[in-house]
């Protein structure tokens, strides 16, 4: 459909040793808002004098951008972000829908060992789309009564059952995990977001969801300069819960040095666990939960968390799983 013209920017030359540190995701993710709003000076000044000369002109590029537009709408949803190193490149990989298509697509940037883009492509994925993983829990009711962990209202980015709206569900031991955080007039945060006490939800209290008995606590994982990853540590700082019946909240990415609660303790629903952080696995401040049948994060399976009393979008909701692009917030009903 249009392979022609992407085939010309898949272009990577140089084997240079990576001497340029970048954030990959910020880069690549900054690039492609720049490249589907048209703003090209900005990303035509980043190409490597390979992928200018591949390319002939600005025009050329300009016209590439004009057909993505036309063969495949606007981007609708990201599905996934992912970024790698290869051979002393920078990959940023990005999977997502566009309105007009109903295949997956692939944006992908690499970027050399001195920041410059090396390679460029937008196409079809190749690969069969990604699928939930395989659960016996679809089912499953949760005897915990279960209330959300804060009180002011969150967004959420990840929740559902689906991998298009959830990339949780792909890991069995995340099957049913969510993703919030708090956004106010279509932004995380203030100023440029470049330090955490820029977003909102930075700071703010984070509330053990039931009564429970507390069966590990992290902490000292420092938190993150938003856009960079602390891949070694994925929970940052975290919380287990242990509610009985086999049933443990793991409340992870803790601002570091904010638990206020300590391992064997007991704690009842509402109490203050810590504070919402930007620790581990996670480019801005964020909570992520997940109800589980274990306390041992990565061997323990998800489990579907249903809380109880709360508003989805001003909509009261009994019982129910926050779904992606949700507002939500506790209700007092």
């Amino acid at each position: 459909m249009f392979m022609r013209s992407i085939a010309a920017l898949v272009l990577v030359l140089s084997l240079a040793s990576s001497a340029h540190a970048i954030d990959a995701r910020r880069e690549g993710a900054q690039l492609t808002t720049d490249f589907y709003a048209g703003r090209l000076d900005g990303v035509w000044a980043r190409l490597s004098p390979q992928m200018k000369a591949a390319l002939q002109s600005k025009d050329n590029f300009l016209a590439f951008r004009d057909q993505i537009d036309q063969q495949l709408g606007s981007e609708s949803a990201v599905v996934q972000e992912m970024v790698n190193a290869d051979q002393g490149f920078d990959i940023y990989r990005r999977l997502a829908r566009f309105d007009k298509v109903s295949e997956l697509i692939v944006v992908q940037w690499t970027f050399d060992g001195k920041g410059a883009v090396a390679g460029f492509f937008i196409r079809p994925d190749q690969a069969p789309p990604p699928s939930a993983a395989l659960t016996d829990k679809l089912g499953y009711e949760a005897r915990t009564r279960l209330r959300l962990p804060f009180d002011e209202e969150f967004y959420v980015v990840w929740g559902g059952r689906q991998v298009e709206e959830n990339y949780h569900a792909i890991n069995g031991n995340q099957r049913f995990a969510i993703d919030v955080l708090i956004v106010r007039d279509g932004s995380t945060h203030t100023s440029d977001g470049t330090q955490t006490e820029h977003y909102y939800c930075f700071g703010k209290p984070i509330l053990a969801p039931a009564d429970g008995n507390v069966v590990e606590v992290v902490e000292g994982v420092p938190d993150n300069v938003p856009g960079h990853l602390n891949p070694t540590q994925l929970t940052g700082n975290r919380v287990v819960l242990d509610h009985g019946n086999n049933e443990f909240s793991l409340l992870a990415h803790f601002k570091n040095g904010s638990i206020r609660v300590q391992r064997d303790a007991k704690v009842r629903s509402g109490d203050r666990l810590g504070d919402c952080g930007n620790s581990g696995n996670s480019t801005e401040p964020h909570l992520h939960y997940q109800l589980q049948d274990g306390a041992v994060f990565g061997e323990a399976k998800g489990l579907p968390a249903k809380f109880e009393h709360y508003l989805a979008d001003d909509v009261l909701v009994t019982r129910g799983e926050p779904a992606k692009g949700q507002r939500i917030r506790r209700s007092e009903q």
